[in-house]
This record gives C-alpha cells, sequence and structure tokens, in this order.
C-alpha cells in the first residue's frame, strides 16, 4: 500500500484521504508464472499496479510468431489500454514472466472514481500521458537506434529484465533476431 501511495504521490501529490477513498476500489490479485492478466482476443476491464513481479505484453502475428512490445515491472502500471478504454477485444496478451502481486481496478470502478475524486481525475489523466510517452519512446528506440543502443537503453530501464525474460522475448522486444541479440550481448560482455 506503501509503494502505492508513493507511485501516485511521485504523479500528483494525493490526500491520505484521497488515496484511501479510491484505494478501497481496488483489489489484491495474485498471478503465477505464465498466468494471464488478459488473453489476445479478450476484453481487458482492469488495470493493474505492478507491486511485484514482471508481466510481458505481446502479440501473435498471422504467423502465429510472438511479438513482444512492452515488459511490466514492480512499480508500473498495466493493461490493454485501447481494449480497457473502449471496452473491445484485446489485440494483446498480457502474461506473467515470474510470480507477480498487482492492485486491480475495473474500468467501472476508475470511471466512478474519476468523477467523484479531482486528484484520482489528475492521477488517471497523466498516467495516460506517462503511457503515450513510453509507447512513443518505443517506437523511436525501435526506428533510430542501433541493436546495441536499444540493448544497453533496455538494461538501464529495466536492470533486471535479463534475469527474468526469456531471450527470444527480449529480442522480439528489441526487433532483432535472437542470434543478433546474443552476438550483441557478448559484445557488450568483451568491453568489459
Amino acid at each position: 500500500m506503501n509503494s502505492f501511495k508513493q507511485f501516485l504521490d511521485n504523479i500528483h501529490p494525493i490526500s491520505d484521504q484521497d488515496f484511501n477513498a479510491g484505494f478501497r476500489l481496488f483489489q489484491e490479485v495474485n498471478l503465477l508464472k505464465g498466468e494471464y492478466f488478459v488473453q489476445q482476443g479478450e476484453i481487458c476491464d482492469q488495470i493493474g499496479f505492478v507491486v511485484q513481479g514482471t508481466l510481458r505484453i505481446f502479440s501473435s502475428n498471422q504467423a502465429g510468431k510472438e511479438v513482444t512490445t512492452c515488459f511490466c515491472t514492480k512499480h508500473k502500471t498495466t493493461t490493454s489500454y485501447k481494449s480497457f478504454i473502449r471496452q473491445e477485444p484485446s489485440d494483446f496478451a498480457i502474461q506473467t514472466i515470474e510470480n507477480a502481486q498487482l492492485l486491480t481496478i475495473t474500468s467501472g470502478d476508475i470511471e466512478k472514481l474519476y468523477q467523484e475524486n479531482e486528484a484520482w481525475s489528475i492521477i488517471g489523466r497523466r498516467l495516460m500521458e506517462r503511457e503515450y510517452l513510453v509507447m512513443e519512446d518505443y517506437a523511436v528506440m525501435l526506428n533510430r537506434e542501433s541493436a546495441k543502443e536499444k540493448y544497453k537503453k533496455m538494461i538501464q530501464d529495466m536492470p533486471g529484465i535479463i534475469q527474468v525474460a526469456k531471450i527470444e522475448d527480449l529480442a522480439s522486444y528489441l526487433g532483432v533476431t535472437r542470434r543478433t541479440l546474443t552476438r550483441i550481448r557478448e559484445e557488450i560482455l568483451h568491453e568489459k
């Protein structure tokens, strides 16, 4: 609870009273490694704050190949935003890559909270703005940076990810082949 309040305070200051008014609407959800927060094609009716663990957001293309677009780590939010906002089937799946604990809230409860409480409304808007910037930064990284630069940025932004994610998922996230990622990791290892 304290880490969640601190996370929110960093977005926009929130009083204990306002925090408690909203926190009562959240549910604690524990997922084991490999379990889904949402599956591709399902409607995602909740948003989650990752208290512990790591989740992977991915989709399967027409050839059945999984393409990873995001890793959600401790103290981040996760949802299939388009599905959550529009209440339509998700283009993505969100799956744990290690045991995870989340605080979740449904779309109906969060809408009610936004209408009743200005602080939560501001936090919600700023969270969406942050997520948009993260997605834009990811698109720029994929298109402008070299494979080695992408890998170094990933390690800087998510230092523990290489210990929990499969190499195929890391390569997919970076937009490179597994072979290229293996070569980059060896180059970086020899630079030290």
